[in-house]
């Protein structure tokens, strides 16, 4: 058995799944908002300067995130092309629940067989 196996994203979820943690999905919202520097999303957060730059670290690497240098500092802000690959899969997997619901509501419900008949 290998344990070196790459990562590999299921069903093209992975951006889902870097929303995972607490820390960064609150930082994603507030790059939802606006762009930040680390600094003001640390600020806003109850983590450190340093813990706030890995999470960033992570949602760049990632796509959902994009930095760019604004003098001495980097502003951070929602990469549109990573959030709407994301919002692509979530449109999917909510169209084939549609889908779903809708052919179960309209099959006909089953009838059972008449409980008295076959008996004397």
């Amino acid at each position: 058995m290998r344990l070196d196996l790459p990562f590999v994203a299921t069903y093209g979820d992975a951006q889902l799944g870097l929303l995972g943690d607490p820390s960064r999905r609150a930082i994603f919202e507030l790059l939802a908002r606006r762009p930040c520097s680390v600094q003001e999303l640390a600020d806003a957060l109850p983590i450190s300067r340093p813990a706030v730059s890995q999470h960033l670290r992570v949602l760049r690497d990632g796509g959902l995130v994009v930095s760019e240098a604004d003098g001495t500092r980097r502003i951070h802000r929602l990469d549109p092309a990573g959030v709407g690959a994301l919002r692509a899969w979530l449109d999917g997997v909510w169209s084939d629940a549609l889908t779903s619901f809708h052919k179960l509501a309209e099959t006909p419900p089953d009838v059972p067989d008449d409980p008295t008949e076959g008996t004397s």
